[in-house]
């Protein structure tokens, strides 16, 4: 039904589906707007009778400072809400493994997944999440997803993080986990980074890897299998708002800021032509094959460069064939390293 150019949603919309919308909503708007409510309502407290419990909270998050480096830490209440199996469901995502897909239990693997996305759906409720096939098929390793660091300085939205096992995006923290001698480690990183979010747009995949090495040097420091990840799909949330002067404010905001402030519009809750939640479009993770390599702890310069090579070699053989299984014009979709 339009009404004024605006397609409205059907009033007869069953409740498991409002409750997915609701889950899918809640989740971009906390991701999105999370830190500036977390710093309002903190700051807020401070000019009320409970000043000191924003007063003990800010202390705790100095003290608390470093566990983003050192593993994180779960906090099962929040692994076990209701609301991750309503966001999975809502697109819906699926995980898909090349043919003979093994982990070996006793090692630690870095998973480099692509495209990031405006906020990136796939690789969350696909591997991370508890509701994820990828736990279903291998319970006994735990999945670590990498994050920019200011999180975990945002009060509440730190917690959140925290929660679902989050680490920090440095290398301190990376090999901190990677070098777990027990093994059973998977990191899940998004080697594009916030950068790579503005390139997400409908029906383009342009994945930011070129210059991206860092995460190479860490895989071969630790010994760690590369495995690549693509989610088809992921691009086609949102919409985004671009131009060459716009591109040059989000540049500029986020050299104070860390992050890429992209101006995007979905869909609304109520209606289907605008709005914060993402469109209603299905996911396709895929987890392509280990890259195996030698520990180097000092590795050099050509090193790094012939396993980078590798990897994109093999980040392009993945999406070439997967495009065909799961994007409506593969023909006329290529993939694009920037």
């Amino acid at each position: 039904m339009k009404i004024l150019g605006i397609e409205f949603a059907p009033l007869n919309v069953p409740l498991e589906r409002r409750l997915q919308t609701l889950a899918a909503a809640a989740w971009f708007v906390v991701l999105a707007f999370g830190s500036f409510f977390g710093i309002i309502i903190t700051g807020y407290l401070f000019f009320t009778s409970y000043w000191w419990l924003s007063l003990l909270y800010l202390l705790w998050i100095y003290i608390d400072s470093n566990t983003c480096e050192e593993g994180g830490r779960y906090i099962p209440w929040v692994q076990n809400l209701k609301w991750w199996y309503y966001l999975k469901k809502y697109f819906p995502t699926q995980l898909h493994l090349v043919p003979d897909f093994t982990l070996d239990p006793k090692r630690n693997y870095l998973f480099c997944c692509f495209p990031h996305g405006v906020l990136p759906v796939g690789p969350f409720t696909t591997i991370q999440s508890p509701h994820s096939e990828f736990h279903k098929l291998f319970p006994n390793f735990s999945v670590k997803l990498v994050i920019l660091s200011q999180n975990f300085l945002m009060p509440l939205l730190r917690e959140l993080a925290y929660g679902l096992g989050c680490i920090s995006a440095s290398s301190k923290s990376l090999d901190y986990v990677l070098s777990s001698p027990e093994g059973g480690q998977v990191v899940i990183l998004m080697p594009g980074g916030a950068v790579e979010a503005y390139n997400s747009r409908p029906g383009q995949y342009k994945f930011v890897v070129k210059n991206r090495k860092g995460f190479v040097k860490v895989a071969l420091k630790n010994g760690s299998p590369i495995v690549p990840v693509i989610s088809f799909g992921e691009p086609d949330l949102f919409d985004q708002v671009q131009g060459p002067t716009i591109r040059k404010i989000q540049e500029f905001l986020r050299g104070i800021l860390g992050i890429a402030p992209v101006i995007f519009s979905g869909r609304g809750f109520f209606q289907y032509s605008f709005g914060v939640v993402p469109r209603r479009k299905p996911i396709k993770t895929v987890v392509g094959t280990p890259i195996e390599l030698s520990k180097v702890e000092n590795p050099t310069r050509e090193q790094i460069e012939e396993l980078h090579g590798r990897f994109k070699q093999e980040l392009v053989k993945l999406f070439e064939e997967y495009k065909y299984k799961f994007l409506e014009n593969p023909e006329k979709t290529q993939l694009e390293l920037e």
